[in-house]
């Protein structure tokens, strides 16, 4: 009797985990596949950059005093409205994106995939080089449809805020992302899906909870990041010096933020490093 609830549960536990990516593809760039899944990433992040950053500043219109003396800072969304959009539209994008892409609509997530096998080298620069083009238009409609009020406002950029180190804004940006990657290595890892199938999980969910739970503690910080392609393009329209100043920040501290999240799901929590490192030998 005991064998036979053991097999039960075996049964019910089983996974496959799909074949690492290679590390170069070259097949992959003959493949229809693989532009129609790089323009999705083009047009997500666009649409995610035109409505967040009009989010921003549309709130900061509706809560500039000068423009209402009275009550101003009650005025408009407010932070928690902002957070909701970022993490609103993640799960929206991630949820129409996620069977053509992946859903990655972030170099950080794109960079962790790839740490982790999930990605080829070749799949993963067009990515990262489709979202920074998204986000640079994204960021350009707003700025065209809304030239006044973008210049008066920043233009939704990036920025390390008044009376924080730039030690903590790189610290910031590090944890935040990794949240993030970490939720979404837990939120599509098959073993995991597998074993709570009695606890249906829509992936989009909990990235999108993510995202707006690490702007709640970082927008005071350095107005959130963890998107290097969300920072990028907003500095790329703003253009100002304050904007590329702090720029490095809202790149370096989601890479080394995804690599650890990475490295702490497949190396730690799924025991998989002596697999990973043996098959990036195999396909070198």
């Amino acid at each position: 009797m005991a064998k036979d609830i053991e097999g039960a549960e075996d049964s019910a536990k089983d996974y496959t985990d799909p074949p690492p990516a290679p590390l170069i593809d070259a097949e992959e760039l003959t493949k229809w596949s693989l532009y129609r899944a790089v323009i999705a990433e083009f047009i997500a992040t666009l649409l995610f950059l035109y409505v967040t950053v009009l989010t921003v500043i549309g709130y900061k219109h509706q809560s500039d005093p000068g423009l209402n003396s009275t009550d101003a800072g009650c005025n408009g969304v407010g932070v928690l409205g902002i957070a909701w959009a970022f993490g609103g539209m993640i799960f929206i994008l991630v949820y129409c994106t996620a069977g053509i892409s992946g859903g990655h609509i972030n170099p950080a997530v794109t960079f962790g995939l790839f740490l982790a096998r999930k990605v080829s080298l070749v799949r993963a620069l067009l990515y990262i080089v489709a979202q920074c083009l998204g986000a640079i238009c994204g960021v350009g409609l707003v700025k065209g449809f809304q030239r006044a009020f973008y210049v008066r406002y920043g233009g939704g950029a990036n920025e390390l805020n008044d009376g924080y180190s730039k030690g903590t804004g790189l610290a910031a940006e590090i944890i935040g992302t990794f949240v993030l990657v970490y939720t979404v290595f837990s939120a599509t890892d098959p073993k995991r899906n597998a074993r709570d199938s009695h606890v249906p999980v829509l992936a989009p969910l909990p990235i999108g909870f993510a995202v707006f739970m690490v702007h709640l503690a970082t927008i005071p910080i350095t107005g959130t990041g963890i998107n290097p392609a969300r920072s990028f393009g907003a500095a790329v329209i703003y253009n100002q010096d304050k904007a590329w100043d702090d720029q490095w920040i809202f790149w370096v501290g989601p890479f080394i933020g995804a690599a650890i999240a990475a490295a702490y799901h497949q190396y730690l929590l799924r025991a998989s490093g002596a697999k990973a490192s043996g098959s990036f030998r195999s396909n070198a």
